[in-house]
């Protein structure tokens, strides 16, 4: 399969994983009135609403800052998907699939319920993580997967130069 519709592929899959899950815990599981819902001593299912970015940073509680967030997010997944349609390898391609399903999934999210739904919450002791979804998932491994590309495997790619001694 090429880099590009690798890419889109991850991409979907990583958005209709996010969105099912989601609605899955919300209307079918009904996560809201059940939680916390326990799945090892270090992880549970609760609801959170995330009015705002990664780690709940800049929370917006207008309407414009929301259709604001729901904005950026499109425009960051247009701008990665050209670049997706640009890649030279398909792990390129997923990585920015991974981000692009992810940002999608969380725009749907704000444009629907004005907010994004959070539900996985990993803990030990006092330690606590911040509390994700599938879409911050996929977000934070396509960054993994860039970095990983951009620091090992370019440097694979690139032609050994000789030295003009």
């Amino acid at each position: 399969m090429r880099p590009l519709p690798f890419g889109l592929a991850v991409a979907l899959v990583t958005l209709v994983l996010d969105q099912a899950t989601k609605l899955g815990l919300l209307f079918v599981a009904d996560l809201p009135v059940r939680e916390p819902v326990v799945l090892a001593p270090f992880a549970q299912l609760i609801v959170v609403w995330n009015r705002g970015v990664s780690y709940g940073l800049f929370q917006q509680d207008s309407a414009l800052g929301r259709w604001i967030l729901v904005a950026v997010s499109l425009v960051a997944s247009v701008a990665l998907s050209v670049w997706m349609a640009r890649a030279g390898s398909r792990w390129l391609a997923g990585s920015l699939g991974l981000i692009v399903g992810g940002a999608i999934g969380n725009a749907i999210d704000r444009a629907a319920y004005g907010a994004v739904f959070d539900f996985v919450h990993l803990h030990a002791g006092t330690w606590s993580w911040y509390v994700f979804n599938v879409a911050d998932a996929g977000i934070v491994f396509g960054v993994v997967g860039l970095l990983y590309d951009g620091l090992v495997l370019e440097r694979r790619r690139a032609p050994a130069t000789q030295d003009p001694a």
